[in-house]
């Protein structure tokens, strides 16, 4: 049996290539939920190479599946297509944390036909990428259509961030890590003049590249980056918004000692301009110097400890309609404990905490997934991945 030491999530990737997590611990006062709501899960593919996210276009019954090496693959009509919709191996780097790390389809794209994914390249830095479906089946993509809308060079293998939506303002929202390697060596999280360590927002509603939203918080000021949102992020691993409040929900993958979930509300501008902490904070913690002051960031709702887990996978806030007692609870899981946890935001903080024993898979969580109708999936780093369903 291969041990794994969770202490990063370099570490959980190679925690996945041997197959193994780390455990499947409780935490004290988080044991199944009141009520034992009968929920599991339910296989809907398997056989695949390292899962990272699950998606769908709107209105699409389909499935699309990205995995880490490069490839995007189809559930139709309950079964897995042996061709993939999308194949970029031969220009995707994945060593590390590196890989096809997302993939988000235009909100009209059954009228464009065109879909963004975020990956790294053979260089390893940052590559977002526009491509279209193929003029003749609709199941597979026209891999000639790449158009590059976005890099940022990164300077180590790790923390790259990954994340890739649409926000409900029809913006496109990128999550992008500091850089790398421990303590953010090169300030990169507190940093106004550098893409990485945050969460980027453009416009790429022209043909090709993308424009600065006018509402950008630093747009039109020369010491700051314009594309920037929000800072002070180590590691976003997968952020939402809530369709029925507008509010995103950031989980950031901490480094020695505290996970932590941010949620940024529509009201307080779902985090225009905000500055999370890092690498001044580590949740809600002091990273080096003791003495300083939390004051000026936002702080996570939640928090754990490396007691706990070691990398936090961000899902979403369940309003779907097959699971009435799921409305309202944001999921999250940690890859190296394999737990599935949820919570309510309310009145600013987090409450109604549970965790769902009959939805943790086995092994690593990578992540979760959303189809077109709103429910929610489960992936499992061993090549598995599961719908959430009511017993």
């Amino acid at each position: 049996m291969v041990r794994v030491r969770c202490l990063s999530r370099s570490l959980w990737l190679l925690a996945a290539a041997a197959g193994q997590g780390c455990g499947s611990g409780d935490a004290a006062g988080l044991g199944p939920p009141d009520g034992a709501v009968p929920v599991g899960l339910e296989e809907v593919a398997s056989g695949l190479s390292f899962p990272l996210a699950l998606t769908a276009p709107p209105g699409d019954p389909r499935l699309f599946i990205v995995e880490k090496g490069g490839a995007i693959r189809v559930v139709k009509e309950g079964a897995l297509l042996p061709t993939p919709f999308l194949d970029l191996a031969g220009r995707v780097s994945t060593g590390g944390e590196q890989g096809l790390l997302d993939l988000a389809f235009d909100p009209a794209y059954a009228t464009t036909g065109r879909f963004l994914v975020h990956y790294t390249d053979p260089d390893g830095n940052t590559r977002v990428s526009s491509f279209r479906v193929s003029g003749t089946d609709p199941d597979r993509a026209d891999p000639a259509s790449e158009t590059v809308i976005l890099t940022a060079e990164q300077p180590f293998a790790n923390h790259n961030g990954g994340r890739l939506l649409f926000g409900p303002d029809g913006m496109l929202y990128l999550g992008l890590g500091d850089g790398g390697s421990e303590n953010d060596p090169g300030g990169r999280g507190q940093s106004l003049t550098d893409l990485l360590g945050g969460i980027l927002r453009v416009d790429v509603s022209a043909a090709t590249g993308y424009t600065i939203p006018p509402d950008n918080p630093f747009a039109g000021r020369t010491d700051a980056r314009p594309e920037i949102w929000s800072v002070g992020l180590r590691n976003p691993w997968r952020f939402n918004f809530d369709p029925a409040t507008g509010d995103l929900y950031i989980a950031d993958v901490g480094q020695n000692a505290w996970e932590e979930v941010d949620v940024a509300t529509a009201a307080g501008g779902t985090g225009r301009g905000a500055n999370f902490g890092w690498n001044v904070m580590e949740g809600r913690h002091c990273l080096s110097d003791p003495a300083c002051d939390p004051a000026p960031f936002s702080l996570p709702v939640l928090e754990y400890s490396h007691a706990e887990g070691c990398s936090i996978s961000g899902g979403y806030v369940y309003r779907g309609a097959a699971i009435p007692e799921l409305q309202g609870h944001y999921f999250y899981a940690d890859y190296c404990q394999g737990w599935v946890r949820s919570f309510r935001f309310q009145d600013g903080q987090a409450t109604d905490p549970r965790q769902w024993p009959t939805l943790a898979p086995g092994g690593g969580v990578p992540g979760f997934g959303q189809d077109a109708a709103g429910e929610m999936y489960v992936l499992s780093a061993e090549g598995r991945v599961f719908r959430i369903v009511h017993r």
